[in-house]
């Protein structure tokens, strides 16, 4: 056999031998496609263990309850007098008697101040001789009359004049108390404007008088809060002294200030002993009608993607869903909100740390301790 025969003969054994180690491969290769996939021994192979499965989120919740909540709305205000005004001059004359000066106490129809006579004695005591005179006349009038010596007209005209007398003497007398400035109300004197032997004149200021019971705390509600307030509520007032009063709504006005659109409430407070005084900055909480609210922790409020305020809560497959809720009343620790219905499950625990959709294992929140983790088995 020639050379070139024996070459020819080992590259085709070479190409057979290279030929079946691609087929044993191709079909090692395809075997795995050719299993079957409902195999026991394949399933369990690609079935992921339950120990690789994550578990739940735990949460804590805690179910509300409705209830018929009266909200408090406080405003800043002030203090104001019940009465306050000016004690004048009803005629002329100088001050003769000033029995007051500001801080002293007074009552009702207590002499303030005294004006000079300027004859008013005297026209009193000639009305009073005037009256006695037609007195007299009018009985020797009413003798002669009797025993027909005189007209019966005569007696009329003297009994005209009688009562005219009377007018004159009441005149003369109401001009004397002129000359006497008295209190028209039991108060304290804040402002005597006047001295000793000044001269007065019908209508010129002799003294501030002010009335401290009851005194009145007075705010201003903004015209969406106004429906809520009443006459005869109770209302709390905190003095910036840190002293506290309570008392009652007197006056809501229905007629709004032009320039704040706001409308004046004016509790009456009682203040026998003049503890409170007049002018002075107040706090005025007032409880508005009551609406069903329910009461969740400050934390477990939260923001939507949307940017709505609300809580998220898990409904009965322990899915979070997002509730939006309006404030009703801020009450420092925690929140009164309306818009949740009655026995929702509520997160207080957690809420930060799921999304809506996502399902959770809740807890009650009053043993579910600190802030919540992943399950462990």
């Amino acid at each position: 056999m020639s050379v070139v025969s024996r070459i020819a003969s080992r590259m085709k054994a070479s190409r057979l031998v290279a030929i079946g180690l691609v087929a044993v491969a191709a079909l090692w290769i395809g075997s795995g496609y050719l299993m079957t996939d409902d195999h026991p021994e394949s399933q369990a192979a690609i079935r992921p263990s339950a120990a690789a499965v994550a578990p739940a989120f735990r949460v804590a919740v805690m179910a509300t309850q409705l209830v018929d909540h009266s909200r408090k709305l406080v405003l800043s205000g002030r203090t104001e007098a019940d009465h306050k005004m000016m004690a004048v001059a009803r005629t002329n004359g100088l001050v003769v008697k000033l029995n007051v000066r500001r801080g002293d106490h007074v009552k009702k129809d207590d002499v303030i101040a005294v004006l000079s006579d300027e004859a008013r004695e005297a026209q009193v005591a000639q009305a009073r001789a005037l009256v006695a005179q037609r007195k007299a006349e009018l009985a020797a009038k009413q003798r002669l009359a009797e025993t027909g010596a005189v007209a019966k007209l005569d007696l009329v005209n003297i009994e005209a004049q009688a009562k005219a007398a009377d007018a004159l003497l009441a005149a003369a007398d109401a001009e004397a108390e002129r000359g006497l400035v008295v209190a028209p109300w039991s108060g304290v004197i804040t402002d005597v404007p006047v001295q000793l032997g000044q001269s007065m004149s019908i209508g010129k200021e002799v003294a501030q008088i002010v009335g401290l019971d009851p005194m009145l705390a007075v705010v201003e509600v903004a015209e969406r809060k106004l429906a809520g307030v009443k006459v005869g509520e109770a209302a709390k007032i905190r003095l910036v002294t840190g002293d506290t009063a309570a008392g009652r709504i007197r006056f809501v006005s229905k007629s709004a200030t032009n320039t704040t659109r706001t409308y004046r409430v004016e509790v009456e407070v009682p203040n026998a002993d003049g503890a409170i005084p007049d002018g002075i900055t107040c706090e005025v909480a007032l409880k508005l009608k009551p609406e069903p609210a329910t009461r969740i922790p400050r934390s477990a409020l939260t923001f939507s993607s949307g940017g709505d305020l609300g809580v998220r809560a898990v409904d009965d497959a322990s899915k979070v869903m997002f509730v939006p809720v309006a404030v009703a009343e801020d009450d420092q620790n925690s929140m009164w909100v309306t818009g949740v219905a009655d026995g929702t499950r509520v997160i207080v625990q957690g809420q930060d740390f799921v999304r809506e959709g996502e399902t959770v294992m809740p807890v009650p929140a009053t043993s579910a301790g600190a802030a919540p983790k992943t399950a462990e088995n």
